[in-house]
């Protein structure tokens, strides 16, 4: 029986060709600023239009500055690139969010939470976090900028079909322990490259159990385990986000989407190509000791002595030692943002540790929305109070210190505790150390001036 990837598949296949690719029919395809002016170059070369303009939706988010009053001028680094997929908007009249548009984010921010991305739905576009868009029941995958364009001119892609992996997520989750925890522990588990060729399914007692912000969160981190893809199954909880979302159906259209949105589910006797499992009862919370997804602990427990001189260089890069307690270490900066963890339920989880404290002396802490929706919801509801009365930097919506291409960096040696999905060398600015964590670890982290576990400040 087929399972959630096949059903999906199944429904989208155009042809199936002799060399075991398949022709894909995309119903989603977002654009944003970092990866679509090679693509519109060549449709302009060749004199070809988009084909379905109303699939498609762009948005400025990786170069944009995040600053107060920002426009498209603040980060002299990233104008051209911004000009120009203004300029590729208006020359195709595709949808697009700007600088100052309520409506702009994080392109897998606002995909969900604007009913772009529906359930299932096939979504791309040229990021690889394009998998955050799997919780909700939909195919979603990152593209190289041929794809791209070739998704642009055809809203059709050539691709072959991933392989089949199921990751149950069994046990009882702890006090102060999270998605972003939960997946962090995943990926230490199984290692960077275990999902490579896969598209792995999110199933289980504690998944189901996840809302919808938080399944998010999995599923942006696939990429981080090696696979093409991650998804979830729809349930009510899917069905109950998606409702009354701008771009979801209505009326008797909405009766129909979701009576075929309740069998958006893998099959009970449905067939993996592998089966996988993590047991969440004894999960602390995690913070990365290296400069690899994999390369992560519970906060309280020591740096392994390394393996390989991969790992003896990590160790070097992140200025550590074997043996060593991650609790205690100082750190510089503290980032809550990126399309890992910015939405409203990881802001509030991270004003619930920091809410009558104060920001330690030398640290420099930045919260950072992840969509202008995300940041009026919060300011709404007093967050944004909460944070700068603590001492943190309260943004515009973007992708800010998540990849350092738009004037939020961290400077070389320098310490970060960070919510986004990597510590790779150099990814939050050239020599910085990067620990990743979940937003209530990162805001305790900023309270405490070091590495700290977060269920010490909930206690208190």
């Amino acid at each position: 029986m087929p399972t959630l990837l096949d059903k999906i598949w199944a429904e989208h296949t155009i042809r199936d060709l002799a060399d075991g690719r398949t022709l894909l029919r995309i119903d989603r395809h977002l654009i944003h600023d970092g990866s679509s002016r090679q693509a519109f170059d060549t449709l302009r070369q060749k004199g070809w239009r988009f084909r379905n303009l109303e699939q498609n939706l762009a948005v400025v988010d990786h170069i944009i500055s995040t600053l107060p009053d920002r426009t498209g001028e603040s980060h002299p680094p990233g104008r051209e690139r911004i000009h120009a997929l203004r300029q590729n908007a208006r020359d195709f009249d595709v949808p697009f969010f700007d600088t100052d548009s309520p409506r702009q984010g994080i392109v897998h921010v606002i995909a969900p939470e604007l009913g772009f991305t529906l359930p299932g739905t096939t979504v791309v576009c040229g990021d690889s976090h394009t998998a955050t868009n799997g919780a909700l029941g939909a195919l979603a995958w990152g593209i190289g900028t041929t794809e791209v364009m070739h998704v642009m001119a055809t809203q059709a892609l050539l691709t072959r079909k991933p392989k089949r992996m199921r990751a149950s997520f069994t046990g009882r989750v702890q006090p102060g322990v999270y998605a972003k925890d939960l997946i962090l522990a995943f990926i230490r588990q199984n290692g960077v490259t275990a999902g490579k060729g896969y598209a792995v399914e999110y199933a289980g007692p504690v998944i189901s159990a996840l809302g919808m912000e938080a399944r998010m969160t999995i599923c942006n981190m696939s990429i981080e385990f090696g696979a093409r893809m991650g998804l979830i199954g729809v349930d009510e909880t899917t069905i109950a986000y998606v409702d009354g979302r701008q771009w979801a159906p209505k009326g008797e259209m909405w009766d129909q989407a979701v009576a075929h949105w309740r069998t958006l589910h893998s099959d009970d006797d449905a067939a993996f190509d592998l089966e996988v499992a993590l047991d969440c009862s004894n999960i602390g919370p995690q913070v990365s000791w290296g400069t690899k997804p994999e390369d992560m602990i519970n906060v309280d427990d020591r740096v392994p002595e390394p393996g390989d001189d991969a790992a003896r260089r990590s160790l070097a890069y992140m200025g550590l030692a074997p043996g060593q307690t991650l609790e205690g270490v100082p750190i510089d900066y503290a980032f809550i943002g990126s399309c890992t963890n910015s939405r409203l339920s990881d802001l509030q989880e991270a004003a619930r540790v920091i809410r009558g404290r104060k920001v330690a002396p030398g640290v420099t802490a930045l919260a950072v929305p992840g969509s202008m929706t995300v940041k009026a919801e919060a300011e709404a509801i007093g967050l944004d109070r909460v944070f700068i009365e603590a001492g943190f930097e309260w943004r515009n919506a973007g992708c800010s210190m998540c990849v350092a291409s738009n004037g939020d960096r961290v400077l070389p040696g320098r310490r970060s505790i960070s919510t986004t999905n990597r510590n790779f060398e150099d990814r939050q600015g050239p020599g910085s150390r990067t620990h990743l964590a979940s937003p209530a670890s990162v805001a305790a982290a900023a309270v405490s001036g070091h590495i700290t576990d977060v269920r010490k400040l909930l206690r208190h």
